[in-house]
């Protein structure tokens, strides 16, 4: 194959999730509405974890960056879409259409390496306590932040590498509403079978050895307080719980799609707008309402950005403008 793309194909057109106008104005209203809750929320845990003493704690620290790979997971295709429905034609160019490839794979690769580091930072703060503050040091934290964005980049390229050379001389009709791997590759001018277990066994081999992690680390925290008392154990679950919902959440619509061989599914589609909307709009609903630290810091900057401000609050600059 030539290092040079042998694509005639210019432009992808992307089917959408629906071809009904009734349909397409709720879902530009619904849709957006999500995209603002999403931002809005995981800005807010972010902005939450870096102002308030409170939550200067690895766990915390772990929790902000997931709300800001779930603002990154959530923004490279959904503002697309939304403009999508309100446009007749709904294309997209070949270098677009990479990258979204691009930034899905990294977006996703980053975020199952970084619930593996939540779920470790459970597993020492329940299993090894009185040695937390030094394992978990801030060191150790900003290693396992930066192997999470490693994991993703080495996800992305070897996926791409896989892809991106592909010639494209005929079909260039996607039935999603992004660029969506496993369906943009059947799409190649050749038989693509050799790339497409190339991509499965590379998507598979991320998506379950995370997986197998993260259960394992679960199995192991549940098995240890066990033997200490029922109430450690209920704390434990507790804990877990959030954990254990956005793992099951996220890593299910992926192994789903990714795992299988290329078969495609009707579900697909429901699928893959559970993991790039659905996720990063429930992660902060499942971190904060089951965490008496984060709604109360959260309290804090909803009361302080909206209540009425008393005069000799407000900067002088700003009343020396009022006279």
């Amino acid at each position: 194959m030539d290092k040079v793309n042998s694509s005639v194909v210019s432009e992808f057109v992307l089917l959408g999730l629906s071809s009904s106008q009734e349909l397409q104005l709720f879902f530009f209203v619904f849709f957006s509405v999500l995209y603002v809750v999403i931002v809005l929320g995981n800005l807010l845990i972010i902005i939450a974890v870096t102002s308030d003493n409170s939550l200067h704690s690895p766990m915390y620290f772990l929790l902000g960056n997931l709300s800001f790979v779930d603002i990154c997971q959530a923004s490279f295709a959904t503002p697309k879409m939304i403009a999508d429905f309100l446009s007749e034609h709904k294309t997209i160019s070949f270098s677009s259409c990479i990258t979204q490839i691009f930034f899905i794979h990294l977006f996703t690769g980053g975020e199952m390496a970084l619930l593996v580091s939540m779920a470790y930072d459970r597993y020492v703060a329940i299993c090894k306590p009185l040695h937390y503050v030094v394992i978990m040091s801030q060191r150790t934290c900003t290693v396992l932040v930066m192997v999470s964005w490693t994991v993703g980049l080495v996800h992305t390229l070897s996926q791409l590498s896989f892809t991106v050379n592909l010639p494209f001389c005929g079909p260039n009709v996607v039935d999603s509403f992004f660029c969506d791997l496993p369906r943009v590759t059947k799409l190649a001018c050749l038989d693509s079978y050799i790339i497409e277990v190339l991509v499965v066994v590379n998507s598979g081999i991320l998506s379950l050895s995370t997986f197998s992690l993260l259960v394992g680390s679960y199995i192991i925290v549940l098995v240890t307080v066990w033997f200490k008392s029922s109430a450690a154990m209920a704390k434990a679950f507790s804990t877990l719980a959030a954990h254990i919902t956005v793992v099951i959440l996220f890593f299910g619509p992926c192994i789903f799609i990714y795992v299988w061989p290329f078969t495609t599914y009707p579900v697909d589609k429901l699928l893959a707008i559970f993991y790039t909307v659905f996720t990063p709009i429930l992660n902060p609903i499942i971190y904060t309402l089951r965490n008496r630290d984060m709604k109360a810091a959260m309290r804090k900057i909803m009361t302080y950005y909206l209540r009425p401000k008393k005069i000799s609050e407000i900067p002088l600059v700003v009343r020396n403008s009022f006279y």
